[in-house]
């Protein structure tokens, strides 16, 4: 009757099987086939897509399956679905996994493992260094004026939340230029806040899980990380892998590693970035080469931010704070 009187139907895609004249269980039709049997699918980011792509399947049968076992949707709705794994590998004959930290799967079902391993730039991985927690907030800033007077940007890294709008707070009014990034801050503001940090309008950001895959900033040359002795999904290996990557796009490129014990995956960590490290010294020295920043980017970025708002560029903005942040920060630097 709705489709009649108004052309279209709330949920009617949940019979979408129906429709389409597909047997019941049937591989549900996506874009891919629209490109051709011979097609290269490149999955970016591997390590964490090959787990997102069956995952989506298991989280809509799981909703869907108690909507109709309790009668609120008919049996045929579950088959208005994600595709598995498995389905999507029948479609994609050739396959060429890209990441920095390659999970299981792609380690044991690769014919062919390529490392990227030297950069055009010749710069190579950022040293690694461990120091104890005791002061690690006062001793992390002393880091960051320095990088901030040679016109560096810092990125830091903190467990929760609350612990890095807690850091930006203590760092506003110990007088740096700071913000905070977190998955509650809208993703086009995000963008902004990245924008404005290799723009010079603020030298540190602090973030939890965002500040890894994906960023190429060649204005960072320190990443702090704190709790670094903390395991789990924040603190394991590919996780530290890939924050110690946020500052190999920079000549003078560092981790700090603010720990009271070494784990299993800081060893890990810290031992594939030396060996990556070794590699890529070797071939300078054997090709002469001599690692060459890439800066002109933020230029480019500098100039359209001119042409589009001729104001001059604006400070850091403190968002929403709440003043007694400062002291828990205080606290629990002295805790650590």
């Amino acid at each position: 009757e709705m489709l009649r009187e108004l052309g279209f139907c709330s949920g009617i895609e949940n019979y979408s099987r129906i429709l389409d004249g597909r047997k019941p269980g049937d591989r549900p039709y996506c874009l891919l086939d629209y490109f051709p049997d011979d097609f290269v699918c490149f999955v970016d980011e591997s390590h964490q897509t090959v787990p997102q792509i069956g995952g989506m399947y298991e989280g809509d049968r799981s909703r869907k399956q108690t909507l109709v076992d309790y009668g609120f949707r008919l049996p045929s709705a579950l088959d208005n679905r994600p595709q598995t794994f498995q389905e999507f590998l029948s479609i994609t004959p050739q396959l060429v996994f890209v990441s920095a930290t390659p999970g299981e799967y792609e380690r044991s079902h690769s014919t062919r493992i390529v490392e990227q391993i030297v950069r055009p730039t010749g710069i190579v991985d950022p040293e690694v260094e461990v120091r104890e927690t005791r002061n690690q907030i006062d001793d992390l800033m002393n880091e960051i004026r320095g990088r901030a007077d040679r016109d560096e940007r810092t990125l830091v890294t903190t467990l929760t939340k609350k612990m890095a709008e807690d850091l930006t707070d203590y760092l506003l009014e110990m007088g740096f230029k700071v913000r905070y990034l977190h998955s509650e801050i809208d993703t086009l503001e995000r963008i902004q806040i990245i924008r404005e940090l290799r723009l010079g309008q603020f030298d540190v950001l602090v973030g939890v899980n965002l500040l890894r895959e994906g960023l190429d900033l060649p204005e960072v040359s320190l990443v702090g990380i704190l709790d670094a002795d903390k395991e789990g999904f924040l603190r394991g290996e590919t996780s530290l892998i890939q924050t110690i990557g946020r500052a190999a796009r920079n000549i003078e490129g560092k981790v700090l590693m603010y720990a009271d014990k070494e784990t299993a995956a800081m060893r890990a960590a810290i031992g594939e970035t030396d060996r990556r490290r070794a590699i890529q010294r070797a071939y300078n020295e054997e090709h002469g080469m001599t690692p060459d920043g890439c800066r002109g980017a933020a230029v480019r970025i500098r100039r359209q931010a001119q042409r589009r708002d001729p104001r001059p560029e604006a400070g850091a903005r403190s968002g929403h704070r709440r003043g007694d942040r400062a002291n828990r920060v205080i606290q629990s630097g002295s805790a650590l």
